[in-house]
């Protein structure tokens, strides 16, 4: 187990932090440091933070690819959404929960309430980013993918695939999943690469399509059901994105996420044969002889690293070199995890209790 800062080691407000990964961990970790007076340059390869909270806009839809939604369980993360409730990035839904078998569909209730971006899920993330690039000693540069870096006198060194070098920084956070992070870390820190190595990943594809018109009705389903589960060895959830708070001039647009163990034999087909493969599964639980609206358009994307193979331990893990590593890779694979991850990562290192 890598071992853990000593007291005189954690950071003030005279230390610096790079943060790779503008995922929520990666977020929540920056908030929690930036608010300390820590200074904080997140990186991400993407044009926008969220990571699997990022939502893809198309010219006639929003569409959430990776988390549709989350529930809430421990109490500090239910204070961080109910701030989330006041600044308007999210609301409540779903509350038409679907689950579709051979014998049909049936209503699922479990009592837990569950929660979305509003009005698409990358909201969370975007408020989180904007709320942090507003600090003074906080930035977060977008489109920068970090491939390498090493240890000077000054501090760690980022480099980029550009040949830019940023830093040096006192620490580096490492929020990607573990096979990317171990890729950066194996010259480095060998304790912290083999954790890496221990948590293997699951792939998962999904699809989305947008319809003309709205879909036609289904006997004895409430007519604006928002999400069903299913049993088919293909398809794991569709999800209505039109039915999702602020999103209810969009044309009906579902999500399409694919069972883990057909993606992970599926994982290196082509995308559209995927998305086909999707809809024809959706479809098939569908009444016989439903007629469907026009497709306007029909896609899927891979999430090659979309959760880990099983929960974790530990929320997060540092060592005395001034690595670390945060993600919902080693709480859990719920959104909640995520975030937990990060705070309790920030907490850690500035040396105060979680």
């Amino acid at each position: 187990m890598p071992e853990q800062l000593p007291v005189s080691s954690t950071l003030s407000d005279a230390h610096s932090v790079a943060i790779i990964g503008a995922g929520l961990s990666g977020l929540a970790c920056g908030h929690q440091l930036a608010s300390q007076g820590v200074k904080v340059a997140l990186f991400d390869k993407a044009r926008g933070p969220g990571g699997r909270m990022s939502s893809k806009r198309r010219p006639s839809a929003a569409l959430d690819l990776g988390a549709q939604a989350f529930t809430v369980r421990n109490e500090r993360f239910a204070n961080k959404v109910a701030e989330w409730q006041t600044a308007g990035c999210v609301a409540i839904w779903p509350t038409s929960r679907y689950q579709a078998s051979a014998s049909g569909w049936q209503t699922h209730n479990d009592d837990q309430l569950r929660y979305t971006g509003a009005p698409r899920m990358s909201a969370v993330t975007r408020h989180l980013a904007d709320t942090l690039n507003a600090l003074p000693n906080a930035a977060i540069t977008l489109e920068t993918h970090i491939t390498a870096f090493d240890k000077t006198a000054a501090g760690w060194q980022l480099h980029d695939t550009n040949g830019s070098i940023h830093g040096p920084f006192d620490v580096v956070v490492i929020s990607a999943p573990p096979p990317q992070a171990k890729a950066l870390l194996a010259e480095w820190e060998p304790t912290l690469s083999a954790a890496c190595e221990a948590k293997p990943q699951r792939g998962c594809w999904a699809g989305w399509v947008i319809f003309e018109k709205p879909l036609p009705p289904i006997t004895q389903v409430a007519p604006a059901w928002h999400t069903v589960h299913t049993q088919h060895s293909v398809l794991r959830l569709a999800s209505r994105n039109h039915t999702k708070p602020g999103r209810e001039h969009q044309p009906e647009s579902i999500s399409l996420l694919a069972q883990l163990d057909w993606s992970d034999l599926h994982i290196e087909s082509d995308g559209e044969s995927v998305a086909q493969q999707l809809l024809e599964a959706f479809v098939s639980l569908l009444p016989n002889n439903t007629k469907l609206p026009n497709v306007i358009e029909l896609g899927a994307h891979r999430w090659r690293y979309a959760q880990p193979a099983q929960a974790g331990q530990q929320a997060y893990l540092y060592s005395t070199s001034g690595l670390a590593l945060c993600g919902d890779s080693f709480k859990g694979s719920r959104v909640e995890d995520a975030w937990l991850s990060g705070d309790e990562l920030g907490k850690a290192l500035l040396g105060r209790s979680v």
